[in-house]
């Protein structure tokens, strides 16, 4: 008996240049106390199977900390607007997420065009990355 498992295992694979990696790997040694343990190791997960690349050879269209992302909730086919930003600067309010929020970890690293599923406690949202715009993003040689 066939079950979909084959389609989660689809899912796209995350790509971060090495000085984001190792910036997220020291924050989530930092946060493993804190209200954030669930996403943290999340997100340790994703770090665990993406791609490290080189920052000159990163795609543009990467979501990074500090990316600008339009999303589209695939169901609802509802757009939004976040920047996803450091735990310290995060303010729902402007719409900047916090790398540690669910919903970054769902996307961080995936590029435009990419569709993610989203877990909430409600359920499972695809999610399509329809735009990114790193102008905002800290670019290290």
């Amino acid at each position: 008996m066939h079950n979909n498992k084959i389609q989660i295992d689809m899912k796209p694979i995350p790509t971060f240049c090495k000085s984001d990696y190792q910036f997220l790997r020291e924050l989530i040694l930092k946060s493993k106390n804190s209200t954030n343990t669930k996403e943290a190791n999340q997100l340790s997960q994703e770090l665990d199977r993406a791609v490290i690349s080189k920052e000159n050879e990163l795609d543009s269209s990467v979501i990074r900390i500090n990316s600008f992302v339009t999303i589209e909730d695939v169901q609802a086919k509802k757009q939004m607007k976040i920047q996803i930003v450091l735990p310290s600067a995060a303010d729902v309010k402007q719409s900047k997420i916090s790398i540690l929020a669910p919903l970054s970890v769902a996307i961080i690293g995936f590029k435009e065009n990419d569709e993610v599923d989203w877990e909430l406690p409600a359920g499972v949202k695809t999610l399509k990355v329809i735009a990114v715009d790193n102008t905002e993003v800290l670019h290290h040689s």
